[in-house]
């Protein structure tokens, strides 16, 4: 048997090196994806023990945030607050010049906007996301991560993104866009919460257990909470369209009335729900009692009166 030593097996892929900063859950998560999608991975953590695990799997361990940074042309901070990217990044001011920094870190739309001039400012191209997810969701084909930031940056960085989750969303070039979603988002999340956590105490204090209680929420929730998603009712607030048949200020200012009433008859707290109250009370002083619910949000924008 011979071979032939000029037969060419094709061009070789290559990966981005991409650098990892922060090694938190979520931070060790994206590693891990890059790892397993065979980027060359350097990792930085200011507690060193963090990246055990991931340089068993194969990844670089850098001595100093200096390092990991000269590593790779691709940087990715994941850090717990943006105090800590710029305790981490500004002495590095001369290293990220000619790099890409993708900052995946929680906080406001205005400390993003900082960082990204930061960022421009000492020549690193900049893409400040939101990860609408848990760690366990990285590198699904599902999992949605929002961008910000110069277009040309997201289009080039885009196949390395999708490494960390397939539901990628470009949102614009202000770097503020993607934290200002999440927040919104977030918002969601916990004001529902809060809304089941009252629901199941109340039904609590009669001996009904989370879980008898459970399929009707869930049933309420996916029948009739569900319309407050649909297109429809994104159409009255972005037309301030506020007739309705269905279900009127007035009615809902009772109910409201009834809850807080129940809860205290109950010993629940009903602070939260205040502010509810107040907006429905005032919607009907002001003569507005048979418009659609949504016109509340002329009373919550910065602008109202």
């Amino acid at each position: 048997m011979t071979t032939n030593d000029n037969i060419n097996p094709g061009p070789v892929q290559t990966r981005t090196p991409v650098a990892v900063l922060g090694l938190g859950l979520m931070g060790r998560a994206l590693a891990a994806a890059l790892l397993g999608a065979g980027h060359p991975t350097t990792v930085w953590n200011r507690s060193p023990g963090k990246a055990d695990a991931l340089a068993a799997q194969g990844a670089v361990r850098a001595r100093t945030a200096a390092d990991a940074v000269r590593s790779a042309p691709v940087v990715i901070v994941c850090v717990s607050t943006y105090d800590v990217v710029h305790q981490v990044l500004d002495p590095l001011a001369a290293d990220v010049d000619g790099r890409t920094l993708l900052n995946l870190t929680s906080g406001t739309p205005e400390e993003a906007r900082q960082a990204a001039s930061w960022a421009a400012a000492h020549g690193a191209d900049y893409l400040d996301g939101a990860i609408m997810g848990v760690p366990q969701m990285i590198g699904l084909p599902g999992t949605l991560l929002l961008h910000g930031g110069p277009r040309k940056t997201f289009d080039a960085q885009e196949p390395l993104l999708r490494v960390l989750g397939g539901a990628n969303t470009y949102l614009g070039d202000d770097p503020g866009l993607p934290l200002l979603y999440d927040m919104a988002l977030l918002t969601l999340l916990y004001a529902t919460g809060q809304g089941l956590t009252h629901a199941q105490a109340m039904v609590g204090t009669a001996g009904v257990s989370a879980t008898e209680f459970q399929p009707h929420a869930a049933s309420v929730f996916h029948t009739v909470l569900a319309g407050l998603f649909d297109a429809e009712s994104a159409r009255v607030v972005d037309e301030a369209d506020y007739a309705t048949e269905v279900s009127n200020i007035s009615t809902n200012q009772l109910a409201v009335g009834h809850i807080i009433r129940t809860s205290r008859e109950l010993g629940l707290p009903t602070d939260w729900l205040a502010p509810v109250q107040a907006g429905l009370d005032r919607a009907v002083r002001e003569g507005h009692a048979a418009d659609n619910p949504a016109r509340l949000i002329e009373y919550v924008r910065p602008d109202s009166p």
